[in-house]
């Protein structure tokens, strides 16, 4: 085969870059996932490698792959809270007879990868001045504090791996394209009402919408009002993931200001019964998040990208109207903006981008440890 051919069935240098940054990061996370329950929990769950990884949301996203929405689990939460993108797809590679907790590592390794490639060609499309921005954008998700969720039998790869292309598609024009994987990603995620209401406002302000697609715009609704309903037939109310929410992980409406004094009083210093540090920690973590997200918000609504602040601000807005603000942390992975601007500053002030990557990458080692060892992490 000459060299013509090969390259045509070779994938393109920048994919081949990303994915070889996807291939070094889960390798290091998959080395952290047998090395630290060794290091910090004696050994007691060794060999039983996946047990590492069944932590947290993996237990309850497990639980709705193997027993719907209708016949509970062991631990009696609200399964409803989880939409079922996410353990269908869990369930559809089980059969395989690989298990639970593998298909959902296998799940959010391949859509860690295809957001990952999406990613950075959604960052070239936007600053295609800036050379090799893409693979840069796709290290610094890669790379993020958080990026153990990446990896975990969690939403947020999947999530991305919708939410990405779809972005790329609606600043492309391609508003039924946008509309399709919007959809997708509606199933995965409560996030996905964001989006949805994120691609409305970018195909109003956008310079490229044909208001003949907009039907298509209502297509993204289909999902989740389909969820609703069937939510409605099993447990009798249209809202039942809200109610699951409030009832299980404390996300009743609360005013934005008394949200953030309850995430100080859990970000204070024996605050929690046996001075929890891993919750202390974390709610920490949750405050620097806020401020993170709130300057991307300045940012875009100065550089008038009205769609994607809407969804940083829907996002944000979301996670501080709950009795107290968590789970931002992981958010953080679903802004493409974020991940994009970082690897801009980096391309133009090389030093920010070696900053970031010596207080990231140590970051999400102890993330990833602690996320393996059974420690609170978001």
């Amino acid at each position: 085969m000459d060299g013509v051919r090969l390259r045509r069935w070779m994938p393109a240098a920048m994919t081949r870059e990303v994915l070889g940054w996807w291939l070094v990061t889960r390798a290091g996370l998959f080395l952290l996932s047998i090395s630290a329950p060794l290091l910090f929990n004696r050994g007691t769950d060794y060999p039983k490698v996946w047990r590492a990884w069944l932590q947290w949301d993996v237990w309850h996203l497990n639980a709705v792959a193997q027993y719907g929405y209708d016949n509970g689990e062991p631990s009696g939460a609200p399964l409803a809270a989880f939409f079922p993108g996410f353990p269908l797809l869990v369930r559809i590679v089980s059969w395989t007879g690989i298990g639970y907790v593998a298909a959902g590592i296998v799940v959010s390794a391949v859509a860690s990868a295809v957001a990952g490639i999406y990613l950075a060609r959604l960052a070239q499309y936007e600053f295609p001045e800036l050379r090799n921005l893409g693979p840069s954008a796709a290290l610094m998700w890669f790379a993020a504090p958080v990026g153990v969720f990446l990896a975990a039998g969690y939403t947020e790869a999947l999530f991305c791996a919708f939410a990405f292309p779809a972005w790329l598609a609606a600043r492309q024009g391609r508003w039924a394209r946008a509309a399709i994987f919007v959809a997708l990603a509606s199933t995965v995620r409560v996030s996905g009402i964001f989006l949805i209401c994120a691609l409305l406002v970018e195909f109003v302000t956008s310079k490229k919408r044909d208001w003949l697609s907009l039907p298509w715009l209502a297509l993204p609704a289909v999902p989740v009002l389909g969820f609703m309903a069937y939510l409605k037939q099993i447990h009798g109310s249209w809202f039942a993931w809200q109610e699951a929410q409030e009832k299980g992980w404390a996300r009743e409406f609360t005013w934005p200001w008394t949200s953030l004094v309850h995430t100080f009083e859990a970000a204070s210093r024996g605050h929690f019964a046996g001075d929890r540090s891993d919750w202390t920690w974390m709610f920490r973590a949750e405050l620097v998040t806020l401020a993170v997200g709130l300057v991307l918000l300045a940012w875009l609504l100065w550089r008038r990208s009205w769609g994607e602040a809407a969804w940083i601000a829907a996002t944000v807005g979301a996670f501080c109207t709950s009795f107290w603000i968590y789970s931002l942390t992981r958010a953080t992975l679903l802004w493409w903006p974020l991940w994009i601007g970082l690897a801009v500053l980096a391309q133009r002030k090389p030093w920010l981008g070696r900053l970031y990557l010596a207080l990231a990458v140590p970051l999400a080692a102890i993330w990833a440890a602690a996320f393996f060892t059974g420690r609170w992490s978001g």
